[in-house]
């Protein structure tokens, strides 16, 4: 008989901690053959991304090798794009892989599972708005963002090399979408001109040379979060020169820019869409499960398919109820992790043919960073309810979260090994991604 398959799709934030989690509890014992699937040969913190896509953060510097990982802590990992399933078989496809030049060099191929869990996370929600997908940049991944880094480089090497420019040239960086994403991706960009002004690009006028503009459909910045993170936010963004506009839907992109439902256009060199999310649309319906509009799947409190005991979902692909509430579990990096945790927990249960708890989400709190001008958030906790923090604090519990996060792929000691090897390279590497 073989040992029970556990297949996860999606090496994300959630994916791949419970991956690591569930090989070290059962992967080197053979109890249990765990496969962790994703497209990708490395892992980079979703969060992370605003950093990477302004250039004050190193992609390939803080990844994670999936084949490593896998070695390290006894799973398996599968290279693939998830493009079908067979609930009667009990398994999934993967498309073909394709190198640069578009020739197949991984075939399609199919997996079985016992347990399947489905943590394929989201992508950049359109809304079906003419000129979105022709002409904004999305920051679903990290090729996105480190395309957007290097575009809005060379713009700046090219703003020092012809002093003669006129203000057409002006780097003019529209974002629409005032989430987090929106927000930290603003205070990045304006700290990233000043940097280079610090690396010797001594004609660019971060003041002059920069305009950042954000548009925001809702009524205040970070709706999702309490009202005074908003107000806070808003507040420094304004002292650091970004343009806000609230209340404004956007109703058409071109290349030269956005137009408002108000009829007023944007220009802009760049546009940048963080206005919502959805899950991948091969999640629509797949195998007869059900999904939502947001191509989501329905999941109960146990994190199980509403049709399908043998499949879970966890992170932003899944919308998990909230007892008492009516809105499904945020989709955020941190309900991820606690739905992993969850899951070991679940799955050891199942294996033994006894009854799985319920999820029950704890919102920690949230946390808005700033670039090195501040941080803002909020707290949540038994001894110290809901406190608002901000400046260097706050900072420090933002970029903790990161450090946690790692310690739950490596370890502890490994965290702190990482944490004094990034101390050092912070003395002898520049602050931020010059290539």
């Amino acid at each position: 008989m073989h040992p029970h398959r556990i297949v996860i799709v999606g090496g994300g934030a959630g994916g791949i901690e419970l991956a690591t989690r569930l090989g070290n509890k059962f992967g080197q014992s053979g109890r249990a053959q765990v496969t962790l699937v994703d497209a990708n040969l490395t892992h980079l913190w979703k969060p992370l991304l605003h950093e990477v896509a302004a250039g004050t953060f190193d992609s390939h510097e803080n990844d994670v090798d999936f084949i490593a990982q896998a070695h390290q802590h006894h799973f398996e990992f599968r290279l693939g794009l998830m493009d079908g399933l067979d609930r009667a078989r009990r398994e999934i496809s993967l498309a073909p892989t394709l190198d640069e030049s578009g020739r197949e060099f991984v075939p399609r191929r199919v997996i079985l599972y016992d347990t399947l869990v489905l943590a394929v996370g989201s992508v950049s929600n359109d809304f079906g708005i003419p000129g979105v997908r022709e002409h904004c940049v999305f920051l679903d991944n990290r090729d996105q963002a480190d395309a957007f880094q290097r575009a809005v480089m060379r713009n700046y090497i090219h703003a020092q090399t012809h002093p003669e420019r006129s203000p057409t040239h002006q780097l003019q960086v529209v974002i629409v979408g005032a989430g987090a994403t929106g927000v930290e991706l603003a205070a990045e960009m304006h700290n990233m001109a000043r940097q280079l002004v610090v690396y010797g690009f001594d004609r660019i006028n971060p003041d002059q040379d920069l305009k950042l503009v954000i548009i925001e459909a809702a009524d205040r910045l970070l709706p999702a979060l309490p009202e005074r993170l908003s107000t806070a936010a808003e507040k420094q963004l304004r002292k650091i020169g970004v343009d806000v506009y609230t209340g404004r839907r956007v109703t058409r992109v071109i290349g030269e820019g956005v137009q408002t439902h108000d009829g007023q256009f944007f220009h802009a060199s760049h546009r940048v869409w963080a206005a919502g999310i959805r899950a991948p649309a091969f999640l629509h319906e797949i195998g007869g499960l059900e999904t939502n509009r947001l191509n989501q799947l329905v999941v109960r409190p146990t994190l199980q398919a509403t049709r399908d005991d043998d499949i879970f979902a966890i992170g932003d692909c899944a919308a998990c109820p909230q007892p008492g509430k009516d809105r499904p579990v945020p989709p955020t990096a941190q309900a991820a992790h606690q739905q992993a945790a969850l899951l070991v927990k679940s799955i050891a249960r199942r294996m033994q043919g006894k009854a799985l708890s319920g999820f029950i989400y704890r919102d920690r709190g949230s946390l808005i960073s700033l670039a090195h001008y501040t941080t803002v958030g909020s707290l949540m906790g038994n001894l110290m309810g809901n406190r608002m923090i901000e400046g260097w604090f706050a900072r420090m519990t933002y970029r903790m979260l990161y450090r946690l996060h790692q310690r739950a792929l490596h370890g502890t000691l490994p965290m702190l090994l990482l944490m004094f090897s990034d101390f050092l390279q912070q003395r002898t590497q520049p602050r931020m991604k010059l290539h």
